[in-house]
């Protein structure tokens, strides 16, 4: 196959590209690398399976001419994370609005099947136990730019049905929660790397509000083979996919865990959302996946522990700041060797 991932130098995109070379495929990224980064694909820049555009998905005739002669498009293409849609909604409106339909449309010019990367943050405030993939949509004001995001993914899935229905595009919509691994950054907000680092670095671990909202962890090793087997599925066409963990923990007892997974002597300390995000800022005290129809379908399993997840996560933060112990100009001959 010949395979285009939007995004593929981001952390799940990285991980993808890298299972569909194992595969076989012929890979082309397009990447933009605002959140993805080089060094996410260090190690598959020199199979010669690989391309690299770098570009963005708002630019048309970009995504149009990536799309031209690939069977299939993973579009992980997206602004995420809490902090970076609560600072910039508006660019971040623009590219999970735009840069999908320019996806969607550039798909149907040239015939490829798609895969569009959603989010369990649709559900919003939805707390039911275990969210079936028709479960209703629980958001806030849309001035708060808190559920900007979701407000965005949910138009990205209707733009995906719609495409399905009018112009018969075999499209899949597939709605992670949490994926965790290796690569994930801290940097926009995400829990648990954040956590981990601040664990090995002695610091005091950082829970907002109370910690006993409650979420669960999936392994991007189990979440990206479900991926391939999705847009493989006939029957998959034109639905949705929940894919995330088995078990419900409490943020509270996620940092506890941290703590015991490193070794660390950190303390924990609570903060306030206002003080972290802005006031008003509202977050989901419960979300839990119902992933049944993705498993029965596909075979989904996230069988890797969060225990494991949270050691593999620390394993490559602490490699990572090995490497950052060479000398900067070393790094960047070492990046610029690596030519996108």
């Amino acid at each position: 196959m010949r395979t285009l991932v939007t995004g593929g130098a981001g952390f799940i995109g990285s991980h993808l590209v890298e299972h569909l070379l194992e595969r076989g495929d012929d890979v082309v990224v397009l990447d933009d690398m605002s959140t993805g980064a080089p060094r996410n694909l260090i190690d598959a820049l020199v199979d010669p399976h690989l391309s690299v555009v770098h570009g963005s998905v708002l630019d048309r005739d970009t995504v149009s001419s990536a799309v031209r002669g690939v069977d299939r498009v993973f579009h992980l293409a997206a602004a995420v994370g809490v902090k970076l849609i609560v600072d910039r909604p508006l660019a971040s409106l623009r590219v999970n609005i735009h840069g999908t339909e320019n996806v969607l449309d550039a798909c149907v010019e040239h015939g490829a099947s798609v895969l569009v990367v959603s989010t369990s943050e649709i559900y919003g405030k939805n707390t039911a136990d275990k969210l079936d993939e028709n479960a209703d949509r629980i958001l806030g004001s849309p001035l708060l730019s808190r559920w900007t995001y979701a407000a965005a993914k949910g138009i990205d899935e209707a733009f995906a049905h719609g495409y399905w229905l009018e112009y018969g595009l075999d499209v899949t919509i597939v709605r992670p929660f949490n994926t965790v691994g290796p690569r994930q950054t801290g940097r926009y907000g995400m829990v648990v790397p954040n956590l981990v680092a601040q664990a090995l670095s002695g610091d005091p671990l950082t829970v907002y509000g109370d910690g006993e909202q409650t979420r669960c962890f999936s392994y991007v090793g189990d979440v990206v083979p479900a991926l391939v087997r999705l847009i493989e599925s006939d029957t998959a066409t034109g639905d949705a996919f929940n894919l995330g963990g088995a078990e419900e923990v409490s943020i509270n007892d996620l940092a506890d865990r941290v703590i015991r997974v490193t070794g660390s002597s950190s303390s924990i300390v609570h903060v306030d959302y206002a003080d972290a995000y802005s006031a008003g800022f509202e977050d989901m005290r419960r979300r839990v996946p119902d992933y049944s129809k993705a498993a029965s379908l596909v075979g989904f399993d996230p069988a890797t522990p969060l225990d494991e997840i949270i050691k593999r996560v620390a394993t490559e933060i602490s490699l990572r700041r090995r490497r950052n112990e060479v000398p900067a100009y070393i790094r960047e001959a070492a990046l610029r060797g690596a030519t996108l």
